[in-house]
């Protein structure tokens, strides 16, 4: 079986032979995608040239782009820190405490509840555009947790992160080598059959979080286990999260709040991409990260929602594109086109992103005609997945 889009007004392809410094997004007008039944396009182009297929969908001039690539969430959890968040407005900052509070709550809350509150959330995400989702564990903490996180992760994503190196927990207090030994041990072990990834919440100015060397132990062991890095850097206050990121080749460096010039210099010069996640600095009255003096030294970046109960309980990477525009200094194109390949990229995901030949990045459809509109128009429900039209979403087994 085959789909054929069509009407659309306007396509944002991010297709390399189309795209050019005057078209960062390689837009197409009048145009119309075909989409296979496993969800890969077979064909791109103008309406009017389209090929006959199955079962047709007129779009009616609305704008259609690759799904959104939500490349940074945390969405296996119970409870919530509104409270937390009232105390932030408040003054109070965030120094990474609260997670023991989710720890807990999770902790409290059974398979089916965990399972049915992931799947709130990812259809959330989809209602708003998003087609692939990275989720991270880290409201364990321990071995049975960790892996319990990882396993349910896994049912509704491939992009799954072991991240049992979020905080040192309390049971550990004065004994943070023989918790960092667990992560790298049975933890760890117990994680790879389920996660793609590992991560670390580099921020060695924390008590909770842990410093350059443990953060090294933790991604050189999970390196050596056949893992993905990923690292959390730079959100509390400058540190060695993102040179160690890019040492070690991991394929993101995520907040990136606080950088030096030395910093910028390092990501410039290597494959690692700056996941800006800027729905945080709104949730914790923090700076935000200079996307544009990113961009102008060379540096890739993606942004993503960060979703979490503590820091940003926001799952709309349309209010993060608009964010990344008023708040960061990016264009409008620029901060769609890194909620899209940037995520993509962050994600070493050359088949989401961008709609060409063989990719399968899911279509997102704004009830407008433009992609302008995403910043243009903050906090209007304007995007949707195709997902009731197309077959299952890259990214997931749904």
């Amino acid at each position: 079986m085959t789909l054929l889009v069509t009407g659309i007004g306007e396509l944002t392809t991010l297709d390399e032979a189309r795209t050019s410094g005057t078209d960062p997004l390689g837009l197409l007008a009048d145009a119309a995608v075909v989409v296979e039944d496993d969800g890969a396009v077979a064909w791109v182009g103008a309406a009017s040239d389209a090929p006959a297929a199955d079962e047709v969908l007129d779009v009616d001039g609305r704008a259609v782009l690759p799904a959104f690539v939500d490349s940074h969430t945390h969405l296996v959890f119970a409870g919530d820190r509104a409270a937390e968040f009232e105390a932030r407005m408040a003054g109070t900052p965030y120094d990474g405490g609260g997670i023991a509070t989710t720890v807990a709550a999770t902790a409290a809350a059974g398979d089916d509840e965990l399972r049915a509150l992931l799947a709130v959330r990812v259809a959330e995400l989809r209602a708003q555009g998003t087609g692939a989702v990275e989720i991270k564990s880290g409201y364990g903490l321990d071995l049975a947790a960790e892996t319990r996180l990882l396993r349910l992760a896994a049912e509704v994503t491939d992009e799954v992160t072991f991240l049992g190196a979020h905080v040192v927990p309390p049971a550990y207090a004065g004994r943070r080598e023989e918790y960092v030994a667990l992560v790298t041990g049975p933890m760890l072990a117990a994680a790879t059959p389920y996660a793609r990834w590992a991560d670390v919440f580099c921020e060695p100015g924390s008590a909770h979080a842990f410093d350059g060397d443990e953060s090294r132990t933790v991604l050189e062991a999970a390196r050596d286990a056949g893992l993905g890095l990923r690292v959390h850097g730079g959100q509390l206050g400058p540190g060695p999260g993102v040179r160690l990121a890019v040492e070690l080749g991991a394929a993101a460096v995520d907040h990136c709040t606080y950088l030096t010039d030395a910093d910028v210099d390092a990501l410039a010069g290597s494959d690692t991409v700056a996941t800006l996640l800027p729905g945080v600095e709104f949730s914790t009255r923090s700076p935000y990260p200079d996307a544009r003096g990113l961009l102008d030294a060379g540096v890739s970046i993606a942004v993503a929602t960060d979703c979490n109960p503590g820091t940003c309980s926001s799952s709309s990477m349309p209010f993060v594109i608009a964010l990344a525009v008023r708040e960061m200094g990016l264009t409008p194109a620029e901060a769609v086109r890194a909620a899209t390949l940037g995520g993509a990229t962050a994600l070493r995901r050359p088949d989401l992103g961008r709609v060409t030949v063989g990719a399968r990045p899911g279509l997102t459809v704004l009830d407008a005609p433009s992609y302008r509109h995403l910043a243009y128009r903050p906090g209007v429900p304007l995007a949707r997945t195709l997902s009731a039209t197309l077959p299952a979403l890259p990214g997931g087994r749904s």
